[in-house]
């Protein structure tokens, strides 16, 4: 038994969604494209799942945030894909890929025939017992990952209100779902090994005002150490948890986010891979010419930094997909895809959004002790990263715009003096001044080549999306 599709998309989260209005707006004919999802439901956007989902009051629930909400878009319930001529098959998951006869086989025994393959198939939650703890199948163990991992969650924080929750890992999901416990009232200890929280895109200053923030709502931080083991009860609960530093910690509950492993196993061995993922072009196509890879497996050329990276992240997601879609339905028009990457997070009253690459020598700047700072990166001389917290739209706007510009920056103490203030003077300029001339000296910024043309700003910001 087999079908057989011009365009199949593997995946069925941000990325998947946004291909397929991405390929409705180039005219895909009814019956050409199908999408393939181990998850129940169409495609949605899953920061809702930290940002809405876990909220005690007025919770965001489907088909509230079906794609493409998150960027202004539609928003893709089923039956906008019926209207499409789109097939979803949904909760199959695909056992098996052949990328020489262009077929996959499911776990129901069908065979899907392909002309042009899009993978979006993500990430997953790396689990304990990949660190050689046991415990995922408790009852009171939760994850994030996906809407049945949400919802697991609420249930779960329903059921402890006023008890005791762990959080294990204190990147992203740590972050974001203590909030979430607190606001549920729920006391909170977070746990991770490294000397303070979002090690991998923080500065240690950066990081002390959030904790400080946290631990004003009651979030306890445990930090330097890492779970030894889970304690269950006779009924295979939870009850506590051992630290390698040798304390104990009582248990209601137990959230784990201790990071994401791309899915990409169907095709290793038969795809070229990089950083862990799925190697491609500036046109998200594969080794193999009829296969394209989005969002978070996909490793792809940066060429503002003249890198090739893997970005876990919405935003890529969405773009990357977009973008695979031009380059299949128009490849003689789509350009190389140019990137500036983009990360954020919202919690409590807070909201942060990074910009470019945080490399090199940090300058701190704003008032810590209020609600509005951040940082710039200056590597090699050239401003190529911002930090901001509790910033307007305007001022995002310029941060993206000028770090796209990666601009020489002559005296460090004037990034720090001026702040946010200075990309957007900076913003201002560029929107007066021909791109060929240089900017005065006063602003500390020359293009990097003759003639540079600022390229497009942040699209509009929708709920889901910050």
């Amino acid at each position: 038994m087999g079908r057989d599709f011009a365009y199949v998309i593997l995946g069925g989260g941000v990325a998947a969604g946004y291909a397929a209005l991405e390929f409705a707006k180039k005219g895909v004919s009814h019956g050409q494209l199908c999408i393939i999802s181990d998850e129940p439901v169409a495609p949605y956007e899953r920061p809702a799942l930290s940002k809405g989902f876990l909220l005690p009051e007025a919770p965001a629930r489907l088909p509230g945030f079906h794609t493409c909400v998150g960027a202004n878009e539609e928003r893709l319930t089923p039956n906008w894909y019926t209207e499409h001529g789109i097939e979803l098959i949904l909760g199959t998951r695909v056992i098996s890929a052949d990328t020489k006869l262009k077929t996959l086989l499911t776990a129901t025994g069908e065979t899907i025939t392909y002309k042009f393959l899009i993978i979006a198939t993500g990430a997953r939650a790396v689990k304990l017992e990949e660190i050689g703890i046991n415990g995922s199948n408790a009852e009171n163990v939760c994850y994030l990952r996906d809407l049945s991992d949400a919802t697991k969650l609420v249930n779960m924080m329903r059921m402890c209100t006023g008890g005791n929750a762990i959080v294990i890992g204190g990147g992203y999901i740590g972050m974001e779902c203590a909030a979430s416990l607190v606001m549920n009232k729920i006391n909170v200890s977070m746990v991770f090994p490294g000397s303070y929280c979002m090690g991998r895109l923080f500065t240690p200053r950066i990081a002390s005002y959030y904790e400080e923030f946290y631990k004003s709502k009651g979030v306890s931080f445990i930090k330097g150490t890492s779970l030894s083991s889970l304690v269950f009860n006779s009924e295979g609960k939870v009850t506590g948890a051992n630290l390698k530093d040798g304390r104990y910690l009582h248990a209601d509950m137990v959230v784990v986010g201790i990071g994401a492993r791309p899915n990409t196993n169907l095709f290793e061995g038969q795809l070229a891979f990089e950083n862990g993922g799925i190697k491609v072009n500036n046109r998200f196509q594969s080794s193999n010419t009829s296969i394209y890879a989005v969002g978070d497996i996909a490793s792809f050329p940066i060429k503002l930094f003249n890198d090739t990276r893997r970005v876990e992240h919405v935003d890529a997601a969405r773009k990357t997909a977009k973008h695979a879609v031009h380059a299949i339905m128009e490849p003689k028009t789509i350009s190389d895809f140019d990137y500036l990457p983009f990360f954020y997070s919202r919690a409590f009253s807070l909201s942060w959004q990074f910009y470019g690459d945080n490399v090199g020598e940090v300058v701190h700047f704003g008032d810590f002790s209020g609600t509005k700072f951040g940082a710039y990166w200056v590597n090699n001389g050239r401003l190529v990263g911002c930090f901001l917290e509790g910033g307007g739209d305007e001022d995002y706007v310029a941060i993206a715009k000028v770090v796209r510009l990666k601009p020489v920056v002559l005296d460090l103490g004037e990034l720090e003096r001026k702040g946010v203030d200075f990309v957007v003077a900076v913003s201002q300029k560029l929107a007066v001044s021909p791109p060929s001339l240089p900017l005065k000296k006063s602003v500390y910024l020359w293009y990097a080549a003759s003639g540079f043309v600022v390229g497009a700003s942040v699209a509009a910001f929708a709920y889901w999306h910050v």
